[in-house]
């Protein structure tokens, strides 16, 4: 990511965050001639003990100087939590994030990591690279979600799928919670590697092929880890509701870890169960 298209990144960031507020939330009154949603510009520059030029010029994507101390207070001003405070300041100083080359191998998933989704044998698992490529899943995950063995190499990445596959769309009830989780990681990842051109390819590439796309992701939160709450309506297996949590793998691929675990209270385990019976799991 060049200078410009950080700083045009930050400008949407900062915009959106500020679009979010009320100003009821913040002590300010609602006024009558709001022409946009949130506050206004010199609204956020009083909140964060700022001028109003240089607020309007770091919202604008100008580059100009800025200190942590006070990008802490624009922060607070937009009433940001930890994972958003990490892609502003990703996106606010230059050389904040990390620049690797788009990886050519393909990834290797290690016999630990194998075992670990081998024997999370009712739970689905998928784990997927900093770009959201989808390079391992169990059993489950495939008769849950859809046999990735049968999907080319290059187009296997959860982004794409969510918003190309009708599959998704039909299995998801909240289809639209589901996408905006992967966004949020998406974007977290966006903001970490700044340095990585690739980013901004695939999202011109999606932008320019699904209208949805381009609002969710104007949309979308930042979250490094988020939990979503999913109910799917199986062909096979009917109702079946799942908690995703994500979690880090620890080494150089930089791997995520997302696991379905059947919701409680719920006969989802034992539906899956039944499905691997079927199927011959």
């Amino acid at each position: 990511m060049n200078a410009q298209v950080r700083l045009q990144a930050l400008s949407a960031f900062l915009k959106g965050q500020r679009a979010k507020i009320s100003p009821e939330s913040v002590g300010l009154p609602p006024g009558t001639r709001r022409r946009t949603p949130g506050l206004r510009r010199e609204e956020v520059a009083q909140l964060a003990g700022v001028s109003t030029t240089w607020y309007t010029w770091l919202e604008q994507g100008r580059d100009i100087q800025v200190s942590s101390s006070v990008l802490d207070c624009v922060a607070n001003a937009l009433q940001l939590n930890a994972d958003e405070r990490r892609y502003l300041y990703s996106l606010a100083f230059e050389g904040g994030g990390e620049a690797h080359p788009v990886q050519q191998e393909a990834v290797q998933i290690s016999p630990s990591l194998q075992k670990i989704m081998t024997e999370l044998r009712l739970c689905p698992v998928v784990i997927s690279d900093r770009m959201c490529n989808i390079v391992g899943w169990n059993r489950a995950a495939a008769l849950v979600f859809l046999d990735f063995d049968r999907i080319p190499p290059e187009e296997r990445n959860m982004i794409r799928l969510l918003f190309t596959r009708r599959e998704f769309r039909r299995l998801a009830v909240n289809w639209e919670q589901f996408a905006s989780g992967y966004l949020a990681m998406f974007r977290s990842y966006y903001g970490q590697y700044v340095g990585d051109e690739w980013y901004d390819r695939f999202l011109e590439e999606m932008k320019r092929k699904n209208p949805d796309f381009t609002r969710m992701w104007e949309e979308s939160q930042v979250s490094y880890a988020p939990e979503v709450h999913l109910e799917f309506r199986h062909a096979k297996a009917g109702k079946m509701v799942y908690e995703l949590t994500s979690l880090k793998v620890y080494g150089n691929a930089d791997l995520r870890c997302s696991i379905y675990t059947p919701a409680p209270d719920t006969n989802t385990e034992a539906k899956l169960r039944q499905l691997m019976e079927e199927m011959g799991s």
